[in-house]
């Protein structure tokens, strides 16, 4: 089997990149292969509406079941990519079949990174990344009055607001001193730890794990102070580790993630890398090299690759974008405020419905927004032209952020 782009990874960016290559014209055959057995679908609502109940499978479907094979798009599922071959420009699958390719797109983000304490394999113990994640903690709710959560950033948070909406008793444990810590100022992440605890959540900071408990099943979480939290499951949010072990193998260059420059290209000749795995110099991040987990961040990347391919390269420098539901709350975080140097305060966050602008060395480089919606979409201009603003005027809810003036 040959293709003329092979694309591995069958979520958000590998599904995009597809349809990107026939909106742009491309007339040449393409393969989709994904690890899962399902067709390509939405991840983020599963820690939100999708455990709910208020979205259902089919409108999690990034299209109709039969969309991919109306395109001319092979859709090559249950299927794991196990090395490459650069040289030969074939891939090997797990089954011991190979593909080759004339450009390789790899999409294939990453695995939840697993707790490395004693019982962190016994069932009850999930990480939230697939559809089936998410469909074991729902089958077992119904015997469960107790969770404990472990990582205090937006899947762990998500979560515990999806738990308690279902009658839960909730645990949320962050060996930082505060959840949302590598994202987010200390003014919201206080706001959240608030929000969480006035909705029943028992959120514990600066909080290890000795081990996870239990005969076969989870029982309890030991806790580093020796303390125990009897549960009847947890769910574990401390991040993903990038699944680009073949291309590391076969001579890529990377470290946390796989290197890109900007075409979203690997070291290895033809080979593309976009998404959560894909590490390339962000601008919002002052030309840093980072990693991006989002969906903004794996179609943008998407439509990087998919215009090299054919043959209309442009640089990817598109503004970082997330959001995140929460209770009643709809968070909006536009730009990175890593490596900020202040953070303004718009708004009482009391009316739970606020922003923190964050800025450095003068210019307004990111905003989260709660339930503050003009304040989002007006600060994406600002920051996006990395606007100089003085922060007593960005902090006057008086005035709307489009018409503050620049120094």
């Amino acid at each position: 089997m040959n293709y003329d782009v092979l694309i591995v990874g069958a979520g958000q960016g590998g599904a995009y990149a597809a349809i990107q290559l026939r909106q742009l014209g491309f007339e040449g055959s393409i393969a989709l292969v994904g690890r899962e057995a399902e067709p390509p679908y939405e991840r983020p609502p599963l820690s939100k509406e999708y455990m709910l109940g208020d979205k259902t499978w089919e409108r999690l479907l990034i299209r109709p079941a039969d969309f991919w094979a109306g395109k001319d798009i092979a859709l090559k599922l249950g299927v794991e990519v196990v090395s490459l071959d650069p040289a030969a420009k074939r891939v090997k699958l797990q089954s011991g079949d190979e593909i080759g390719y004339g450009s390789l797109i790899w999409a294939t983000g990453g695995d939840p990174r697993r707790l490395s304490c004693p019982g962190a394999e016994l069932n009850g113990v999930y990480g939230v990344r697939t559809r089936a994640d998410a469909d074991a903690i729902l089958a077992e709710l119904d015997h469960v009055s107790r969770a404990v959560i472990v990582g205090g950033g937006y899947i762990g948070l998500e979560a515990a607001a999806v738990l308690r909406k279902l009658g839960k008793e909730v645990t949320l444990l962050e060996v930082l001193p505060r959840v949302l810590a590598r994202v987010a100022g200390e003014e919201l992440s206080a706001f959240y730890q608030a929000e969480h605890r006035v909705h029943g959540v028992d959120l514990r900071t600066e909080t290890g794990i000795e081990a996870i408990e239990g005969e076969g099943h989870v029982t309890g979480v030991r806790l580093s102070n020796g303390s125990l939290v009897e549960c009847q499951l947890v769910i574990v949010g401390i991040g993903i580790v990038p699944a680009v072990g073949p291309l590391i193998a076969a001579g890529a260059a990377g470290g946390n993630g796989v290197d890109v420059d900007e075409f979203c290209r690997t070291s290895l000749p033809d080979v593309y890398a976009i998404g959560d795995c894909a590490a390339h110099a962000n601008r919002f991040a002052d030309g840093a090299v980072i990693r991006l987990e989002s969906v903004q961040n794996a179609n943008d990347q998407a439509s990087c690759a998919a215009k090299a391919i054919v043959g209309d390269p442009q640089p990817y420098g598109a503004t970082p974008w997330f959001w995140s539901n929460q209770y009643d709350l709809k968070l909006q975080t536009v730009g990175l405020s890593g490596g900020h140097d202040q953070a303004v305060l718009r708004g009482d966050p009391a009316s739970r419905s606020f922003s923190v602008l964050y800025l450095r060395q003068g210019k307004l480089i990111a905003c989260d927004a709660v339930n503050a919606i003009k304040d989002y979409v007006q600060a994406r201009k600002l920051v996006e032209e990395g606007a100089v603003i003085a922060p007593e005027d960005l902090a006057d809810i008086s005035r709307p952020l489009k018409e503050l003036d620049r120094l």
